[in-house]
């Protein structure tokens, strides 16, 4: 199985920047050196923190979320953050069937 990441950053000026990735510490180290892989929001920051992350599984899945997150209004997404939900909860709010994932693991 996949295992991609959707992520969360904030930076200085409390803008919200969404991505995803399947190697969350190499891409945090891209946005963060400024490497010309990082993303050009990113690239214009000084300093950035994970707030979130949630490993989703599928790519395809994870462009889903990042599509329905970088639509949401900035409280939406402060919200988002403060609750930071795991994958399910996080396809509920976001109105995405959770049968895209499967069932969700026992103990």
């Amino acid at each position: 199985m996949e295992n991609w990441s959707v992520y969360i950053l904030r930076n200085e000026r409390n803008a919200l920047y969404t991505g995803v990735t399947n190697r969350l510490g190499r891409r945090l180290a891209e946005h963060r050196n400024k490497l010309a892989r990082g993303a050009k929001f990113t690239r214009a920051c000084q300093s950035l923190d994970l707030v979130y992350h949630c490993a989703v599984g599928p790519r395809s899945l994870a462009l889903r979320i990042e599509s329905k997150i970088k639509r949401l209004q900035k409280p939406q997404k402060e919200l988002l953050v403060a609750s930071a939900p795991e994958l399910h909860r996080l396809l509920e709010l976001l109105g995405l069937p959770a049968a895209a994932v499967g069932p969700t693991p026992s103990n």
